[in-house]
């Protein structure tokens, strides 16, 4: 049985018994035509990449590679994504994003705001961004 995204926000909201250490979801996603894996633990979300696109791999993105990382609270959740780049590998850009769950169909959407880099150089202007993770099945 899959328990998403809003079964553990109600859990979190209501204090249903979660234990700290206690693993809830380990769901796949696709986003941008990667296939992602989801792994929750209490209130705490990361958001892995499980099989990159090729374009990402350039860049010196791997399986198990994080992309989204954070945490829930009050029903919505904010965190840091990552922006990688085959002129930066090994150093991704990191940003806040927000965003929240949705259950038909069953999808994650975060958007935040990050500054531009020119070959790992900031240019000073930030552009918006948003992160669309669409469930395909359990991993």
């Amino acid at each position: 049985m899959r328990i998403g995204m809003a079964a553990l926000f109600a859990a979190v909201i209501v204090g249903g018994g979660l234990s700290a250490g206690a693993a809830i979801a380990d769901e796949c996603f696709v986003h941008n035509d990667s296939l992602m894996r989801l792994q929750t633990r209490g209130s705490s979300y990361v958001m892995r990449y499980e099989q990159p696109r090729d374009v990402l791999r350039r860049a010196g993105v791997r399986r198990g590679t994080v992309l989204l990382d954070g945490n829930v609270s009050n029903g919505s959740f904010s965190g840091v994504a990552r922006r990688f780049s085959r002129y930066c590998p090994g150093e991704p850009l990191e940003y806040r994003v927000s965003g929240r769950v949705y259950d038909d169909p069953y999808s994650i959407i975060v958007d935040g705001r990050y500054e531009v880099h020119d070959r790992c150089r900031p240019t000073g202007r930030l552009k918006g961004d948003q992160l669309v993770f669409t469930f395909i099945r359990n991993c």
